[in-house]
């Protein structure tokens, strides 16, 4: 006779009809083996692209949401932790980039569409005129030059300022083209009247400091552009022309006979005035720097092959930034990101040249991201991506972008976005 008991091993699965079995009655394969995982990467991607693009679009301030932050540095509330970088008024953050350098006293703006008087960069900015001899013309570096010696009284004046006073360590640097060439010419004055001089430099090169020293000059060719550039640094007085330091002399002071002179240039002759006309000579850029000097006494150096004005190149092999730290809504221990980049020069390398790190401690525990290059977010503007990067749980959340390698003009990354993912 057979055993009751074990019938419940031949009813066939189609006689269940109704009831429940515990947990432990159903193995886990036999329900994932009918199961498709679903990725959701592909979605939270375009989610996080999409809002890259609308606050570039809108120009927005960082922000977040339930589950992502956003911030196409618009402005620099949502970065902090700057080390060698910066964020660019051009809206990217770099470890290369022109910053106003507060050292130059005034740059002759030879850019500028006003021509008479020129427009001036740095602490002083206005100036007058007289004449009208200084108009624009071709120039070497910048878009146009200043052009001398059309006229009597053919100059512009900068007002009496503690900063023209020539003490201490100072730079002076310019283009310049001779189409008359006169070597007892004033280029610029500062003189109180007659024989009252505090300063005067010379289109060749010669500056006389009263009470401090001067440099002898160099002959210059007509109809050729040349470079100029002096200064007295320590007590050094150093004249260059081109890339070369063609003079050196030493400073008998380390303050100037001071006089209280506008600074005339162009027309300046021996009384101030600029009453007496100036050869005819292309004036291209003319700045003061003080504080400290361009090229501190090295024997050779690189001309610039850009505008002179009151910008300086700061350009740091690596750095750093990280983001302001946002909280999560609860503890999270996996993050992703998306980061738009520019290769301003060269190529920069994922994971090399650019380096992304996520942190959900408040950066006490960063982990290192392996990026993946998604396709351009804009013409020039790539996109790499993270997902489900395993952090130390918590719910201050963070990114640190680090830079490497970097050097003006053959590999410049700017970083122009970051999407970051909770």
């Amino acid at each position: 006779m057979a055993n009751y008991k074990d019938l419940r091993y031949v009813f066939p699965a189609s006689s269940i009809t109704s009831g429940t079995f515990s947990d432990a009655r159903i193995a886990a394969s036999n329900v994932s083996q009918h199961a498709t995982s679903f990725d959701d990467n592909k979605i939270v991607n375009d989610i996080s692209t999409l809002a890259l693009r609308q606050a570039s679009n809108e120009n927005k301030s960082a922000y977040n949401t339930n589950s992502m932050y956003i911030d196409v540095f618009q402005d620099a509330t949502g970065i902090t932790n700057l080390t060698n970088a910066i964020r660019d008024s051009g809206e990217y953050i770099s470890t290369i980039s022109s910053q106003t350098d507060s050292e130059v006293v005034f740059a002759v703006d030879t850019d500028s569409s006003n021509a008479n008087p020129p427009s001036l960069l740095g602490q002083i900015t206005s100036a007058s005129a007289n004449g009208g001899g200084l108009t624009t013309t071709s120039g070497t570096v910048g878009t146009n030059a200043l052009v001398f010696g059309g006229a009597t009284n053919d100059w512009f004046r900068l007002a009496d300022n503690s900063a023209l006073h020539l003490n201490g360590d100072f730079s002076i640097d310019f283009y310049v083209y001779h189409t008359s060439y006169s070597s007892s010419a004033r280029l610029f004055s500062k003189v109180a009247g007659g024989s009252l001089y505090e300063y005067y430099m010379r289109p060749n090169g010669q500056l006389y400091l009263n009470g401090r020293g001067s440099t002898s000059g160099q002959t210059m060719n007509e109809n050729q552009w040349y470079y100029v550039a002096i200064e007295a640094h320590g007590s050094n007085f150093n004249l260059y022309v081109d890339n070369t330091r063609v003079e050196q002399q030493t400073l008998s002071s380390s303050n100037i006979v001071e006089r209280s002179a506008n600074l005339t240039i162009g027309g300046a002759w021996g009384d101030g005035n600029g009453t007496t006309q100036f050869p005819s000579i292309r004036l291209d850029g003319l700045r003061l720097k003080k504080g400290s000097t361009r090229y501190a006494s090295a024997a050779t150096i690189t001309k610039p092959t850009t505008k002179l004005d009151n910008t300086i190149l700061v350009a740091n092999a690596t750095g750093s930034f990280e983001n302001n730290a946002i909280t999560a809504a609860s503890s999270t221990n996996k993050m992703g990101a998306i980061i738009t980049y520019q290769d301003n020069a060269g190529t920069n390398a994922l994971n090399t040249d650019i380096v992304l790190k996520l942190s959900a401690d408040g950066g006490s525990n960063y982990s290192t991201a392996t990026m993946t290059a998604m396709p351009d977010f804009a013409s020039g503007i790539k996109m790499a991506k993270v997902n489900d990067l395993s952090v130390t749980a918590g719910t201050s959340l963070k990114y640190k972008i680090e830079f490497a390698n970097q050097a003006s003009g053959s590999k410049e990354a700017r970083i122009r976005g970051v999407s970051l993912q909770y």
